[in-house]
């Protein structure tokens, strides 16, 4: 069966892209009021910040849970199941502001942090087919995606508390229930339309077989043989946490100050635009300056968010809208250039097993950020916690110094480290039909070169 990987790749985006934007409105919708349900059903500021936690926690098991599917059933069934989980995860935190229930609202979110991770793994599969040159910039405009959903999402909380009226239910159960629904939207999009799979697609123009679960002795020998992984790896995990732990207390904080939820949700927008709307702009310096460099960035841009935010009085402030921002542009820089790095150097044949452990101690990162980000702010203060933060700003900027030093770009050559198959100028593939002909073990990691 001949196979256009071009074309393949077009569809793949163009279906990733239209699904990004429904699962974001699920993700985000719940961001301003998360914290804020979780103060009210506990009546404990120290553990308004639980739910995000849990979901941040929930979003890095998963992360290794979906890894092991994808690598025996491909990306489509992967995203699917993530995107169902979260959606279920959603419908529990509705019950539990119902029935004034912590615990459920905390199982809850754990469950929704599924979605999390899928629209995570969601910017590898953009990368399955990619060309090298162009593979940041592929990565980069499915994250640009989100912008439409997460943008959206934060301010439907108007509509979402007339649901909630409809309802019956308490009002900031709302975003949940509209959150549901676009990630069971997100679900049907991938599971109609991402056909071929990319990365089964890949796998087989590269004589592969699917491979049997996640392997951490295929993640150890390629984090020993490429150091420039563990420094993407790093990078990635600390610009995550220093996102996680600043944002889940700001709404705390601006409460504090009297902000009305329609101001949160104004701050929250102005966010997570600046985490997706400008991610192809840094996807397309990524792939032309190098990947260490626009890390490097991202580390100075961070620092400058945690500046203006731990300024920032309590309630609205130009600090507040600014810090937030460019807390979400650092973001972007770092995410997209080290996720980059991580398809550059990894082969084909390791590819979900290192990914899915990125994203696993990226979420561990976050949710320990996140759960230490409610302790500090309820005993020391907002400010402090933006102090505490510099620490894994100054990881990012030394992950981005080592990262330079072992490889900004993508190793020369038509099939790349990172295990695109491209067959140089190439355009059309022969590959097998069935996803058992002609494989490559994975049993021995092809970390070589």
């Amino acid at each position: 069966m001949t196979v256009n990987l071009p074309a393949v790749q077009r569809r793949t985006l163009r279906v990733l892209v239209v699904s990004q934007a429904f699962g974001a409105i699920g993700l985000t919708i719940g961001v301003a009021t998360a914290s804020l349900l979780a103060k009210e059903i506990s009546g404990s500021e120290r553990q308004a910040g639980l739910a995000q936690t849990s979901q941040v926690l929930g979003a890095a098991v998963a992360a290794y849970l979906l890894a092991r599917l994808m690598s025996r059933r491909g990306r489509r069934f992967g995203l699917v199941t993530g995107n169902l989980v979260g959606s279920s995860g959603a419908f529990l935190c509705v019950v539990a502001g119902v029935v004034d229930s912590m615990t459920v609202l905390l199982i809850g979110a754990t469950l929704l942090g599924a979605t999390t991770a899928a629209n995570n793994s969601a910017r590898y599969a953009a990368t399955d087919l990619a060309e090298p040159e162009h593979r940041a910039r592929s990565l980069a405009i499915v994250v640009w995606a989100t912008t439409i959903g997460a943008v959206v999402g934060p301010n439907l909380t108007g509509l979402s508390a007339r649901v909630a009226d409809r309802l019956d239910v308490p009002e900031l159960t709302g975003p949940f229930v509209l959150g549901s629904v676009g990630m069971l939207l997100s679900s049907l999009l991938l599971f109609t339309f991402l056909r071929p799979d990319p990365l089964l697609t890949a796998q087989r123009a590269a004589a592969m077989a699917p491979g049997g679960g996640t392997s951490w002795r295929r993640v150890r020998a390629v984090l020993q043989e490429r150091p420039v992984v563990g420094a993407a790896v790093a990078g990635l995990a600390g610009a995550h946490a220093v996102m996680v732990a600043v944002m889940v207390m700001t709404p705390l904080h601006m409460a504090h100050g009297g902000a009305e939820l329609n101001v949160i949700g104004y701050v929250i927008s102005v966010h997570v635009l600046g985490m997706f709307a400008f991610s192809p702009l840094v996807g397309i310096a990524a792939d032309r300056f190098g990947r260490a460099p626009v890390l490097g960035c991202g580390g100075l841009v961070l620092l400058v968010a945690l500046v203006l935010c731990g300024r920032a009085p309590a309630g609205t402030s130009w600090e507040i809208f600014a810090g937030l921002f460019l807390l979400g542009l650092g973001w972007s820089l770092a995410t997209v250039a080290s996720s980059t790095l991580i398809a550059d150097h990894v082969p084909l044949d390791a590819r979900t097993d290192v990914q899915g452990a990125a994203d696993l101690v990226m979420g561990l990162a976050a949710a320990a950020a996140g759960g230490l980000a409610g302790v500090i702010v309820g005993g020391l203060g907002y400010g402090w916690l933006n102090l505490f933060a510099l620490v894994l700003v100054a990881a990012v900027i030394a992950a981005a110094v080592v990262a330079g030093r072992r490889g900004s770009f993508p190793e020369a050559g038509g099939s790349a480290p990172g295990g695109s198959v491209t067959g140089g100028s190439e355009t059309d593939v022969s590959i097998p039909d069935g996803r058992d002909a002609s494989a490559k073990s994975r049993d021995t990691p092809r970390v070589e070169g």
